[in-house]
């Protein structure tokens, strides 16, 4: 009888010491369950990490049924509101109960949930970053080119920072180096019902339009129009103040232009990700003049944090420094890895 209720304590201590431990559980629409600490949701994927496993399990949003955590998360729903507190399922799983930090609570489900984040107060579970690399050699002529992509952020409660820096190069026997280089910083304000305020500063040089820098400051708002688990689309407009050098003759110029754009992520096509935007500049200032910046990424997934890409990225300037160099344009080949 002794034995038996030592056996019964002690099972209950080894509960409460697994329930402290491990605050998140995941019911999946198969009937399995995850036990561990969950780290994130974006963009349909949801990350969490377990005792049992050296690495963080991975799972597609769309096969979790019921989701229960006594963890603070930094939630985003599908009309762009966001809210800070626990999240558990309610009535087997049909709805969430998010209970925010402030009291309030909020019933949603989990098809309306589009981003998950853990507050925690260590930098890096809120830091994001990539890193592109291409190269090829040729033996005729001694042509080398290699590309270099990069990019870091970080996400807060209210507000995102992302850096980058990408870089170009060219060269062969006889013929000038080639070269485009860009790089900048942007940051954007989370408001209510999906809108935002951007601001940014962009930093461009390239020898095909003798740029020998191009510094562009951008302030406005966006909006995303479209915001689920598997896309989003948003559209931008505001004020840009763009100044230029030039490595040839050109003086000097300054513009003050307004800018609008649209920005699309489709990111639910099995392991490939889509990303494509467009921007577009008209001067107040100078008559007639006007630029447009455009990218397309297409990147692919492999295993453990790898990928490979393929992007274009395009710069128009219906008034450039060289007569006949209206365009600038890269098609990069990459092998990346992501954090």
């Amino acid at each position: 009888m002794r034995f038996k209720k030592n056996l019964l304590i002690s099972y209950c201590l080894l509960l409460g010491i697994a329930t402290q431990a491990q605050k998140d559980s995941l019911v999946l629409k198969n009937g399995d369950i995850i036990v561990g600490e969950i780290k994130s949701m974006d963009k349909g994927v949801l990350t969490i990490e377990t005792d049992y496993s050296k690495k963080d399990f991975t799972v597609e949003w769309d096969g979790v049924k019921e989701i229960f955590s006594k963890s603070h998360f930094l939630v985003t729903l599908k009309n762009g509101q966001r809210i800070n507190g626990t999240v558990e399922s309610v009535e087997s799983g049909k709805k969430i109960i998010i209970n925010g930090d402030d009291g309030s609570k909020t019933e949603t489900t989990l098809e309306e949930m589009v981003f998950l984040k853990g507050l925690k107060s260590d930098f890096w579970s809120r830091a994001h970053a990539s890193l592109d690399v291409g190269l090829s050699f040729t033996k005729a002529n001694n042509l080398k080119q290699y590309n270099v992509r990069s990019k870091f952020g970080y996400m807060a409660d209210k507000w995102q920072m992302d850096l980058f820096y990408d870089d170009t190069r060219s060269s062969q026997d006889s013929v000038a180096e080639t070269k485009r280089t860009e790089g900048g910083i942007a940051g954007k304000y989370f408001l209510q019902k999906d809108w935002y305020l951007a601001a940014s500063v962009d930093l461009l040089s390239n020898t095909e339009q003798a740029l020998d820098l191009r510094t562009t400051g951008k302030l406005g708002a966006g909006k995303y129009i479209v915001h689920t688990n598997k896309q989003y689309w948003g559209l931008g407009a505001g004020l840009s103040f763009n100044n230029e050098s030039f490595t040839n003759a050109t003086a000097s110029r300054s513009s003050l232009e307004g800018y609008f754009g649209s920005e699309l992520n489709l990111f639910d096509i099995g392991d490939l990700n889509l990303l494509s935007n467009i921007w577009v500049y008209p001067s107040f200032t100078e008559n007639g003049r006007w630029r447009t910046d455009f990218i397309f990424d297409a990147k692919y997934d492999l295993p453990h944090d790898f990928y490979i890409k393929i992007g274009y990225t395009l710069n128009y300037d219906n008034r450039p420094a060289v007569k006949g160099k209206e365009t600038d344009y890269v098609l990069a080949f990459s092998v990346g890895w992501e954090l």
